[in-house]
């Protein structure tokens, strides 16, 4: 597949894990979990940053008790800077058997964005997907901005795996994301070189 002569890439299901010297704040420092990637553009969340919100806060914001007592405490995370005040539930596919909320997006490999309220009222009614995690605003790039962005080295990718997401302790998931390219932290350079 390729456009204009150029070879067309699919980050969907990838981690994109930004380069020691990515100078947007929103980004230093993330690693995005990429929900669609397309020729219109390209939508993912951050997995790693934590905000000042606990779900079971959230829940009281949108009128919801959160009878879950394993995600009460969990934190909500900002996803990104396009629409803070929404939420996004990045969750495990429960298959035919389970929820067909009203706005959900299927990931090819196996992960689900749901947008709407009741993917909410299911996790507070203890139902739902039983791995989640909820961000506040979404990371999105338009056409070609993202591959722009790749070919300056503002971010390394590699294919996405659910543990890191829903298993490992926050502050280990960019380290544990870059080890997926054998890569260790103290060997990328904040600045690349230029000729």
């Amino acid at each position: 597949m390729s456009e204009g002569g150029k070879p067309t890439i699919n980050l969907t299901n990838q981690f994109l894990i930004a380069m020691p010297g990515m100078a947007d704040g929103n980004f230093a420092g993330a690693v995005v979990y990429m929900c669609e990637h397309t020729e219109n553009g390209a939508l993912g969340l951050v997995i790693n940053r934590p905000i000042d919100i606990k779900l079971k806060n959230l829940f009281d914001k949108v009128d919801l008790n959160l009878d879950r007592s394993d995600l009460s405490d969990a934190p909500v995370f900002f996803g990104g800077p396009v629409q803070t005040e929404r939420g996004f539930v990045l969750h495990e596919s429960l298959g035919e058997e389970g929820g067909h909320y009203s706005s959900t997006l299927k990931i090819p490999g196996g992960l689900e964005m749901t947008t709407s309220r009741d993917v909410l009222e299911a996790l507070s009614h203890g139902a739902g997907p039983k791995k989640v995690l909820v961000t506040l605003g979404y990371s999105g790039w338009s056409a070609g901005q993202l591959e722009e962005e790749i070919s300056r080295n503002g971010w390394l990718t590699v294919d996405a795996q659910a543990d890191i997401i829903f298993d490992i302790p926050i502050e280990e998931r960019y380290d544990k994301a870059l080890s997926l390219l054998g890569i260790d932290r103290g060997f990328l350079m904040g600045e690349a070189g230029h000729a």
